[in-house]
């Protein structure tokens, strides 16, 4: 399996979502970095479950222990171990679906693929795994100093958030649950979430990113394009089905005498439709991109599926599930691009000594 991410800012993770721990490996992190540990357990705060009545309501404290590669506040350059340990598993809830397949879910194509499946919580399929993504990406972001990366909720199934990037206030976006940095968009969008919650039921939406004063020269302009990078890391997240940056499919309706951005005198452009990055590099304007999400695949309601002797049966979803997934996933955007940037931001580096 590939548990491994990055190639300089690497990060290997270990777990499943009803074992005794989740935890990882952090390798390339230059020495004497001094962290804030606890903007670390900011991070994992903002992603953990029960925080709010619209998420689930697994009461998880997502308490990270580091067991290397710190002393004294700094890091060492050697790996970073680190264990978050699970401390409220209902593997019971899961007893009644470890002979069938839920659709939508990973438990079809994993007995498929390697002949059996942890069946509680998806065992490794499970969005839990994204904690450890989170530990990563915090650090991530303390060794981008001066970079600033801002991920909020823009839509939640038909509700969108209906203003230009350079009116959104990012300080607002965790002032209410849903993480929507418009309040009365917000307020729409959490009501929204609670009726379908009732109704058993899930619901999708989108996530925008924005990266702000991002340094020319970042990524390779064949295979490791910046873009490309950035794609494959949000389209690793659990739930995603779309990734679009800049202009994305908006822009395939505009000609290329309204589409190119034109250059100032001093190498920024007039207009940012490449999204921050030309040529799979980055060119110093703000980076944005968009990201999609599925409505949640567990539902508490009836429904019907097969079962491993391939019979049709009749089953219910149980436990705590979150009716909309979008809003604990924005912590794992900012964190998984702030990966992707420190990789890249170390890569640069050591072409140019």
């Amino acid at each position: 399996m590939s548990n491994s991410f990055g190639k300089l800012y690497t990060l290997t993770t270990f777990g499943e979502s009803h074992g005794p721990a989740i935890g990882g490996i952090i390798d390339g992190c230059p020495a004497g970095l001094e962290l804030d540990l606890k903007a670390i357990q900011y991070e994992l705060d903002r992603r953990k479950p029960g925080q709010s009545a619209i998420v689930t309501q697994r009461k998880e404290p997502d308490e990270v222990e580091f067991l290397s590669g710190i002393f004294e506040g700094k890091t060492t350059g050697t790996s970073i171990g680190f264990i978050i340990k699970n401390t409220n598993q209902k593997s019971k809830d899961y007893s009644d679906i470890k002979n069938t397949f839920r659709p939508s879910h990973a438990d079809y194509t994993y007995t498929q693929k390697y002949g059996l499946r942890d069946y509680r919580g998806g065992g490794r399929s499970s969005a839990r795994e994204t904690a450890n993504w989170i530990v990563s990406g915090a650090i991530a972001k303390q060794l981008l100093k001066g970079i600033s990366i801002n991920a909020y909720t823009s839509s939640v199934g038909e509700i969108t958030l209906d203003k230009e990037l350079q009116d959104i206030d990012f300080h607002n976006t965790e002032s209410n649950s849903v993480r929507c940095p418009d309040e009365a968009t917000a307020e729409k969008m959490i009501e929204h979430i609670k009726e379908i919650k009732k109704q058993g039921d899930t619901i999708g939406g989108t996530i925008t990113c924005v990266v702000k004063n991002v340094p020319i020269g970042l990524g390779e302009p064949v295979f490791n394009k910046l873009h490309a990078e950035l794609g494959k890391a949000m389209l690793s997240i659990n739930a995603v089905k779309g990734f679009e940056y800049g202009s994305g499919f908006e822009g395939t309706k505009l000609k290329g005498s309204q589409h190119n951005d034109a250059f100032n005198t001093n190498g920024t452009t007039k207009t940012n439709l490449s999204g921050g990055i030309q040529g799979g590099i980055s060119n110093g304007m703000d980076i944005y991109f968009k990201v999609a999400f599925k409505p949640v695949a567990t539902l508490l309601q009836k429904y019907e599926t097969i079962n491993s002797e391939g019979e049709r049966v009749e089953v219910q979803g149980k436990g705590r599930h979150d009716p909309c997934v979008v809003p604990r996933a924005v912590p794992i955007v900012e964190a998984l691009t702030a990966m992707v940037l420190a990789d890249f931001y170390l890569l640069n580096k050591s072409i140019k000594l």
